[in-house]
C-alpha cells in the first residue's frame, strides 16, 4: 500500500495539482512557493508549498502534510477516499498527457502533406529538417483531428477538456505550425502558430509549463534566453546551444525558478520594438534575477527586430555573437 500511495503522489505533484485549481504561489526559494491559503480565509499569504519534499504547511491555520492530506482537509474526506479522489485526478492527467502525444504526433504526420506549412517555416528562417524533427514541428490543416483521435478510442469529452476541439466539437487549431511544449518527458500544451491573419496564435488552456528545452541548458554557465519559439528555432540553427525561451516576455513563476535554480549569466534577448515593451520587460527581468544573485545582460538588437527577423534580413551567427558580447547590465 505504501509504494502505490508515493507512486500516486509521484504523478500528480503537489503544486500542480494546487495550480489546477487555481491557487496562485510566489516563489520564496530554490525549491518554496507561498500564497493565500485554500483551507481558510485570510489576506496575507502564510500558505507555502515545497516542492522538493512536495509538501506544504500554512503557519496561519497551522495545518501541513503531503498531497493526500490536503485532499482530505479541503475536500473533507477519509484518507480511503482522498485516495480514490487523487487516483481518478491522477489518471485524468495521465490521459490528458497521452491525448496531447497523439495530437502531436498527428500533426507531425501532416507537416509534408502541406507544402504552405513548410514554406512557412522557411519564411521564417527555419529550414534544417534535422532540427524541425527534434523540435516535434507539426501542421494543424483543421478539421481532421477529432476524426483521427475518436477512432483510437479518446473521448469527446477528453478532447474538449484538454482544449484540442471546442464546443462545438471543431478541431482547435486550424492553419497554424504547432510546437508541442514539453515538461519533462510529457508534453503539457501545445503552441499554435498561425501562418496567416485568420486565425490568432495560442496555445491550449492550462500550463505552458517550464522555460523550452531547458534540461538542455540547465548547466550551462550561461544561457541565452529568447521570447519567442522562432526565435529560439534560428539561433538553434546558427549554432547557438544554450539557448531557451520562455514564450513571451512575463515569466511563469516555475520558469523564473529554473533561471535562479544556479549561478550562471542570463542573457536577456527580447525584441527590440517600437513601444519598448519588450526592453521594459528585460529590464525588470534582469532586476529580479539581480535580486537573487543572477548575472543578467541585456543584448540589444537592432530597433525593429527580435532574434528571428535578425537572422531572416541576413544577419548570422558572428554578428549575433558580437551583439552577446556587447550586452549590457
Amino acid at each position: 500500500m505504501g509504494e502505490d500511495v508515493e507512486a500516486l503522489k509521484r504523478r500528480l505533484p503537489l503544486l500542480e495539482y494546487l495550480r489546477q485549481y487555481n491557487w496562485v504561489g510566489q516563489p520564496v526559494g530554490r525549491s518554496e512557493f507561498v500564497g493565500l491559503c485554500p483551507l481558510h480565509e485570510e489576506t496575507r499569504p502564510s500558505f507555502y508549498v515545497n516542492t522538493r519534499k512536495d509538501v506544504f504547511y500554512c503557519h496561519g491555520c497551522g495545518q501541513g502534510g503531503d498531497l493526500i492530506r490536503f485532499i482530505q482537509l479541503s475536500r473533507h474526506l477519509s484518507f480511503r477516499q482522498s485516495l480514490a479522489c487523487l487516483d481518478t485526478q491522477a489518471t485524468l492527467v495521465d490521459d490528458s498527457s497521452a491525448v496531447l502525444e497523439k495530437a502531436a504526433d498527428f500533426y507531425q504526420q501532416q507537416l509534408d502533406h502541406y507544402p504552405e506549412a513548410m514554406r512557412y517555416l522557411n519564411q521564417r528562417g527555419l529550414y534544417d529538417p534535422a532540427l524541425i524533427g527534434e523540435f516535434e514541428i507539426g501542421y494543424a490543416p483543421g478539421g481532421s483531428l477529432r476524426r483521427h483521435l475518436t477512432a483510437q478510442g479518446y473521448s469527446f469529452d477528453l478532447l474538449r477538456q484538454v482544449g484540442l476541439i471546442n464546443v462545438n466539437g471543431s478541431d482547435a487549431f486550424y492553419q497554424r505550425i504547432v510546437f508541442p511544449l514539453r515538461q519533462g518527458e510529457h508534453i503539457v500544451n501545445l503552441y499554435g502558430r498561425s501562418i496567416g491573419t485568420a486565425f490568432a496564435h495560442r496555445f491550449l488552456p492550462g500550463t505552458k509549463g517550464g522555460l523550452y528545452a531547458w534540461e538542455k541548458v540547465r548547466h550551462c554557465p550561461e544561457v541565452i534566453l529568447v521570447e519567442g519559439l522562432f526565435d529560439y528555432a534560428v539561433l538553434r540553427q546558427a549554432g547557438f546551444y544554450n539557448v531557451t525561451c520562455s514564450l513571451g516576455t512575463h515569466l511563469n513563476a516555475d520558469q523564473f525558478l529554473e533561471l535562479c535554480d544556479g549561478p550562471r549569466t542570463v542573457y536577456l534577448t527580447f525584441d527590440v520594438d517600437a513601444n519598448q515593451s519588450g526592453q521594459q520587460a528585460a529590464v525588470q527581468l534582469a532586476l529580479r534575477l539581480s535580486a537573487r544573485g543572477i548575472t543578467a545582460r541585456r543584448v540589444l538588437l537592432p530597433q525593429g527586430h527580435d532574434p528571428n527577423s535578425f537572422f531572416v534580413e541576413g544577419g548570422n551567427t558572428q554578428q549575433f555573437q558580437s551583439l552577446v558580447e556587447a550586452a549590457q547590465p
